[in-house]
């Protein structure tokens, strides 16, 4: 939909906000917001009263605070930040301000609430909407400004307070502030309910993927394509003798890992020192369940470095990639050479004469295998595996052109299933980025929603 402009403009004199509406004001936050205010109910309660706890986990990016969490206040001690209803939170640290991290509080337990210290809390004055400050603090613009103005090192860097109170942002009346936040509210609620939609669709097929690939790795095509791959259709079962495995075709073995085991490399050690250009080094951030995401991180390590790292064993094409820990049991295949392995990640080849490499990824991640994993891990904050622990895992392997079959199968229907995966992914991508230049085209003026407000 083109939405319609306001009939006159004037300069705002604010480089990133460019002209706004003729009759709005720009004014610096100081003048409309109060930032890390006293908290004003908390007095009003007593010691036993239940009030929200907000780790940062609970705050939603672009808006929402999970509220399942409460305490009473004499549990909570001192060091967390307080909030109360109607303020707007928004994340200060990085990666959380970059993504967007931040909410309008409302429907806290007893009006108060007590969440991450890594939060900024914006009060309104009486000149300034509470809901059109917040659609102003998830606006792409704040949050690029904000973003220039970090302090602090690498994972420490931090949004000032003085950032919000400096900020010179558009003021239009107050009636108005409130016509443009109820647009957005009520915009925003039907774009997110088709994101949900979408989620809940790729969730389906998400499901759908791991079901086959458990089903098949584990029991064997179906009858219509065995038969028609030249297979017993009907294969007779045995006991596996494995809880968890249940019966599996009576031709195929249930196999030690590493009876088949050729090559071996668990990479432990000092982390080599990261430079700007080099060998590429495949962390567990990596690893994905199924593929290594070039994408994601980024790192890279002197040749002389990667030398020292790789005297363990040199992947190949084909090798399988098993990460230990944070997180546990992603597995993906070498899929190019010359790059070095990070810690947390175990390579490992197995003899190509009973093994299908790419049957192997399939079989670890069936549920079936995955379960033994954390059925194994050890670790309270995060759960991992030790190499040492690896010949008490067992594979599921079927002869060698079974597995080929298989594998032919799998990979045929998975491209069925991401042909709907990623339309679906292209269509949240396409509605967030709506979703977020509505929002900055509203409050910055360059859209008039004042005749279309719900």
């Amino acid at each position: 939909m083109k939405y319609p402009r306001y009939p006159s403009y004037k300069p705002s004199g604010v480089e990133w906000l460019g002209e706004v509406p003729t009759h709005w004001d720009v004014k610096r936050g100081r003048f409309a917001i109060r930032v890390n205010p006293s908290p004003e109910k908390l007095h009003e309660l007593a010691e036993s009263d239940e009030v929200s706890f907000v780790p940062m986990e609970a705050v939603g990016e672009y808006g929402g605070l999970d509220l399942e969490r409460t305490k009473p206040i004499f549990e909570i001690g001192s060091g967390y930040t307080e909030f109360e209803d109607g303020d707007v939170v928004v994340a200060k640290i990085t990666p959380c301000f970059e993504n967007g991290k931040g909410a309008l509080a409302e429907k806290l337990a007893n009006g108060v609430a007590f969440g991450t210290t890594e939060l900024h809390v914006l009060r309104t004055k009486e000149v300034l909407d509470e809901r059109y400050l917040f659609y102003l603090t998830i606006s792409h613009p704040y949050r690029k400004l904000g973003e220039a103005e970090m302090y602090g090192a690498g994972g420490q860097k931090r949004v000032p307070p003085e950032f919000t109170k400096n900020l010179r942002i558009p003021l239009p009346e107050l009636g108005e502030q409130q016509t443009i936040a109820n647009f957005l509210d009520a915009q925003t609620t039907r774009i997110d309910t088709l994101i949900e939609k979408k989620h809940r669709l790729i969730e389906k097929l998400k499901e759908k993927r791991a079901a086959l690939i458990t089903r098949t790795v584990t029991r064997g095509l179906p009858p219509e394509a065995a038969a028609a791959a030249g297979l017993d259709p009907n294969p007779k079962l045995k006991p596996s003798g494995i809880d968890w495995l249940g019966d599996v075709p009576e031709h195929w073995d249930v196999l030690p890992f590493t009876k088949y085991l050729i090559d071996k490399s668990d990479y432990r050690g000092a982390t080599p020192e990261k430079v700007p250009d080099g060998i590429f080094l495949v962390t567990a951030k990596n690893v994905r369940m199924g593929y290594i995401d070039y994408e994601t991180s980024q790192e890279y390590v002197r040749e002389e470095d990667y030398k020292l790292i790789m005297r363990r064993g040199l992947p190949k094409i084909g090798d399988i990639l098993f990460t230990t820990e944070a997180p546990l049991g992603n597995i993906a295949l070498v899929d190019r050479e010359g790059v070095a392995l990070a810690q947390r990640i175990i390579r490992f080849r197995l003899n190509p004469d009973r093994f299908n490499p790419q049957f192997v990824l399939f079989a670890m991640m069936a549920d079936a295998f995955q379960s033994q994993l954390m059925s194994l891990s050890t670790g309270s904050t995060a759960e991992g595996i030790k190499a040492s622990k690896l010949p008490i895992l067992r594979i599921i392997a079927p002869p060698l052109p079974e597995q080929n079959i298989i594998v032919r199968y799998i990979s045929e229907e998975l491209r069925r299933i991401d042909a709907a995966l990623d339309p679906a992914k292209d269509a949240i991508d396409k509605l967030q980025e709506y979703r977020s230049a509505l929002i900055t085209a509203a409050v910055t003026g360059k859209i008039d929603v004042r005749g279309l407000a719900a």
